[in-house]
């Protein structure tokens, strides 16, 4: 057999790994750019799916090794209340603790490991997926994807989800080794975890009607944003790096997710947000490898792909819209939160997220 990958980054190279081991497939990944890893994108979290994901791959030490655990994580009110704190990515009673890493030491890995697993890899130009001879096409092209209109050119368009983001990295500020910080702001929320050299990577999402301009969200305006919350205006001032701002998208329910030879797969399908963006990604190629080498023929395994995945990506992506939501709390809602999260925390928590890490 021989498979096609349509996109280098987590989706596509987890599949290609997935794919070659699974059932010895020729497989070659065609990513558009030359140099798809290097420092792409922000630092992310793997949660436990993910991780078991990484495990049925043979790459987990790997991509532990690349990054560093986080075992906790507290969420904060804008006034500096703690609301709880809850296990990082897992049940309590899981052994693996959630990875953090940038997203570009991840597709390092994988792709290394893939083209260790016997992938070829092409970079530096865009393919069209009907010129591709192959038996499977694997579109994971991302949340852009140009194969999702290709297979039905009535996909829903990629919307802004009314969230802007801004990353950086301060020096100076201490914080307690492998846990991760929530911050509710009044005017967004705040995203820090700190790192085993001693910096804190950091990300603010704030709500805005339309995406700004990027020249205009420098860490002094960041700090007027900040203004009132304590953690966040230390480290927005500690900041030794604050990268360009970027506009969060959103995508309505995807209803084809293959046709004949081809699939969607990772953001092209479902994108879910950097909470389990990736974790879902591995997800997705650890289950359509084993559809592939399972199921006679591409059509009917690519069927069998989308009804064992959809139920679950449906739910997580029903989650995710929660979360977004979560982060722009109006006055009086964010009061509510303030007096019902600590509650929700000691005796919800576990319930509600134990369908996503067994």
């Amino acid at each position: 057999m021989r498979v096609s990958v349509i996109g280098g980054g987590v989706a596509g190279a987890a599949s290609a790994i997935a794919l070659r081991r699974a059932t010895g497939a020729e497989v070659t990944i065609h990513e558009a750019y030359e140099e798809p890893a290097g420092q792409v994108g922000s630092y992310l979290s793997l949660a436990v799916n993910g991780l078991r994901g990484l495990e049925a791959l043979g790459c987990l030490p790997q991509v532990q090794a690349a990054g560093f655990p986080v075992a906790l994580q507290r969420m904060w009110s804008s006034s500096g209340k703690l609301l709880g704190e809850v296990p990082r990515g897992r049940l309590a009673s899981d052994d693996l603790h959630s990875t953090t890493l940038l997203r570009g030491r991840l597709v390092e890995v994988l792709r290394a490991e893939a083209a260790s697993a016997g992938a070829r890899i092409e970079t530096g130009r865009r393919v069209d997926p009907a010129d591709l001879d192959a038996d499977l096409v694997v579109a994971a092209d991302g949340i852009w994807s140009a194969t999702r209109s290709t297979l039905d050119p009535a996909a829903p368009q990629v919307r802004y989800a009314g969230l802007y983001c801004v990353s950086g990295v301060s020096e100076g500020v201490h914080l307690t080794p492998g846990t991760y910080h929530f911050v509710f702001g009044r005017r967004g929320a705040f995203l820090c975890v700190p790192a085993p050299d001693g910096t804190v990577w950091w990300s603010a999402q704030v709500p805005a009607p339309e995406p700004p301009d990027p020249a205009e969200i420098t860490g002094a305006r960041l700090a007027e944003l900040y203004a009132k919350e304590e953690l966040p205006l230390s480290l927005i001032r500690a900041a030794t790096r604050v990268d360009r701002s970027m506009p969060m998208h959103r995508l309505a329910d995807v209803p084809v997710w293959h046709d004949g030879r081809t699939v969607l797969i990772g953001d092209a399908a479902h994108p879910v947000g950097a909470g389990q963006g990736a974790s879902m990604a591995i997800e997705d190629a650890v289950a359509l490898a084993r559809c592939v080498a399972s199921v006679p023929g591409v059509d009917r395994a690519l069927a069998e792909y989308t009804r064992l995945r959809r139920p679950r990506v449906d739910r997580m992506t029903r989650s995710a819209a929660t979360n977004r939501d979560a982060k722009t709390p109006g006055t009086v809602r964010r009061r509510v939160n303030d007096l019902l999260m600590p509650i929700a925390f000691r005796h919800v928590y576990a319930r509600s997220t134990s369908w996503l890490y067994r």
